[in-house]
């Protein structure tokens, strides 16, 4: 049976780039639909993310000309890349037999669509699109972006190493992912938690061709750490090891002193004791800013704030 296809691209002032997107993306349905790998009811669909340009008036243009084929959806304001994406992907999902999600920048490869597709056939149920190279970032990104992955693998959460938010899913893996019900999106660490049949496909990551980079080092930075914290709890299990070495340590010196106060050997000193403070405090404020991050999580969790909320939704 000739799948439905649905992409989710989730926008924030794309204003620049939609014209091009939508002109590729348009070309590329075409050719699946005359090869039939895809359905007519096929769709592409634009999440605005609270946009401060005119990308939601792109999005209306777009639907209004080509109501067949472009879909759009507009959040009620901006809630982050995270929310969006997963705004689209659930709001769709019952449109369609798979979802390909993907940035409104096409630095992924839209070519890489039919291997996607290809996998799909087979029964694959989530296919994700995985770099086969990083030589379009800079070399303190590559080292940053490796030494990442590995970490979150030893912190027990799972990842697939260079990879994004650039995959297929299944209508099954989307229902899926809808019952987690996590406010703290980390979606490359939740999809992973789904299950299903799964597979990688690779490809070449592009330049952006226009626009400006929506995620500059603060905010890579934070959404690292977002990571990090969302889908392990290994930091606060090192804050109880490293304030159980502490004490240990602690304990022997005291032994010591003890030893070398009965043998009259004291000797005065500041340094050592002013070392000591400060180190100690330092591992203290370190462990509290990691304990201040998870009940951080805990404070919005609790509250069942939705994750977002749809003003509008065009879809024919």
């Amino acid at each position: 049976m000739t799948p439905t296809l649905y992409m989710a691209i989730p926008c924030y002032n794309e204003e620049l780039v939609l014209d091009e997107t939508s002109k590729r993306l348009s070309s590329k349905y075409d050719a699946l639909l005359a090869s039939g790998k895809i359905s007519p009811q096929s769709r592409i669909c634009f999440i605005n993310d609270g946009s401060k340009d005119k990308t939601w008036e792109k999005i209306s243009e777009l639907h209004a000309a080509q109501p067949n084929l472009f879909s759009g959806i507009n959040l009620s304001r901006n809630r982050g890349h995270q929310n969006a994406l997963l705004a689209g992907l659930m709001t769709i999902k019952d449109f369609a037999d798979c979802v390909i999600s993907m940035d409104a920048d096409l630095q992924d490869d839209i070519d890489t669509i039919d291997a996607m597709l290809e996998k799909f056939s087979e029964g694959y149920e989530v296919i994700y699109g995985v770099r086969d190279n990083r030589d379009t970032d800079t070399s303190f990104k590559r080292e940053t972006a490796g030494l990442y992955y590995k970490l979150m693998r030893n912190l027990g959460a799972e990842n697939i190493p260079n990879s994004a938010d650039f995959r297929l899913m299944s209508k099954r893996a989307l229902d899926g992912l809808a019952e987690f019900r996590e406010v703290n999106l980390f979606l490359r660490g939740m999809v992973p938690l789904v299950g299903y049949k799964s597979t990688v496909v690779y490809y070449k990551r592009g330049e952006r061709f226009a626009g400006e980079s929506k995620y500059p080092f603060k905010k890579m930075l934070s959404f690292a750490i977002d990571g990090i914290t969302s889908m392990s709890a290994t930091p606060m299990r090192i804050i109880f090891w490293t304030g159980l070495f502490s004490f240990l340590v602690a304990l022997i010196l005291g032994i010591y002193v003890i030893v070398r106060h009965t043998l009259n050997q004291t000797s005065m000193g500041w340094s050592s004791i002013v070392i000591a403070v400060v180190g100690i405090g330092g591992v203290q404020l370190l462990a509290l800013g990691v304990i201040g991050e998870y009940i951080g999580k805990i404070f919005l969790e609790v509250k069942q704030r939705p994750r977002y909320l749809i003003q509008d939704f065009l879809n024919k």
